[in-house]
């Protein structure tokens, strides 16, 4: 019978136990979290707020509504994920799309999973997950890497590891962002690609910058020939740059090589001719993130 009576004992101890584990909940969530995270839970969707660190701000009606429609039907298939502020009180890290249509499907709960993240992990977590999206155009991609680098201080290649690109990747792409703000739009609404910007980004007359950029749009010109176009400029400018100084500084020749190089790496190039054949191929850059650009493009061929 004393037996039994200890069994008991201890039978009471892990009731006791659990309740203390209950009304300690508010104490220690942290531990819940921790408990939770890895699951996942279904939510309340008044108990969500939305991501103020969120990089994505526009959002297309049509795909929300038919969204929205289909999770009326199916429910959410794919959670969403957030981390726990306080008791009954969670913050929103990745798919608001998800959760926004979730909303207008009037859903009361959404599966979630729960991270115990602080602020800055929130931050590079929302980025990255946006990153990955395949519908963002270049300049959203070009915003996200800039933002990830300001505020995660992440450099050109610890950025690249995180999100699974090239430096090259990320490099191309920030150097986009030097754009003007037309052009940028342009890059936005996919009235011009990636390929017709890193071509445009690279002239420095502004003149011939935004005529070439009226006539990529007005005639629907491919990005080979608008890299032809620039090419036949540069030739031009350089011609007339030594017929202006009385003579050549370098053989007509040695024009065409130094156009292609500066065309290829994207950056501005000198050619020094010596005695004998020999002489110099002077490559320019403006930064330590440019230097890195070329120096990935050399590495890559």
């Amino acid at each position: 019978m004393a037996k039994k009576r200890r069994d008991v004992g201890k039978g009471i101890k892990a009731i006791l136990s659990s309740i203390e584990s209950e009304v300690n909940e508010e104490a220690a969530p942290e531990s819940i979290v921790k408990e939770l995270a890895g699951s996942i839970a279904n939510i309340p969707v008044s108990q969500i707020e939305v991501n103020p660190y969120q990089p994505r701000t526009e959002f297309n009606e049509e795909a929300l509504e038919a969204l929205s429609q289909s999770i009326s039907v199916h429910g959410l298939i794919q959670p969403i994920t957030i981390r726990r502020l306080e008791k009954d009180k969670y913050q929103l890290i990745s798919g608001e799309r998800r959760f926004r249509a979730s909303q207008r499907a009037g859903l009361k709960e959404v599966p979630a999973y729960i991270r115990l993240v602080n602020d800055q992990e929130m931050i590079e977590m929302a980025l990255v997950e946006n990153i990955q999206r395949e519908d963002l155009n270049a300049i959203e991609v070009a915003i996200t890497y800039q933002r990830l680098i300001e505020e995660c201080k992440l450099t050109h290649e610890s950025l690249a590891e995180r999100v699974g690109k090239s430096r090259t990747n990320v490099t191309n792409h920030l150097r986009l962002l030097k754009l003007p703000p037309e052009i940028l739009q342009s890059v936005r609404k996919k009235e011009i690609s990636m390929g017709h910007a890193r071509a445009l980004v690279g002239i420095e007359d502004l003149a011939f910058k935004f005529g070439l950029y009226r006539k990529v749009i007005n005639e629907d010109l491919s990005v080979r020939r608008t890299e032809q176009l620039i090419k036949d400029y540069l030739d031009k400018s350089n011609a007339k740059k030594a017929t202006n100084s009385g003579k050549e500084d370098i053989p007509r020749e040695y024009h065409e090589v130094r156009n292609r190089i500066s065309s290829h790496f994207g950056a501005k190039t000198n050619i020094k001719l010596g005695k004998g054949g020999k002489g110099q191929i002077i490559l320019n850059f403006n930064s330590t993130d440019d230097l890195n650009r070329i120096l990935d493009i050399m590495e890559n061929e």
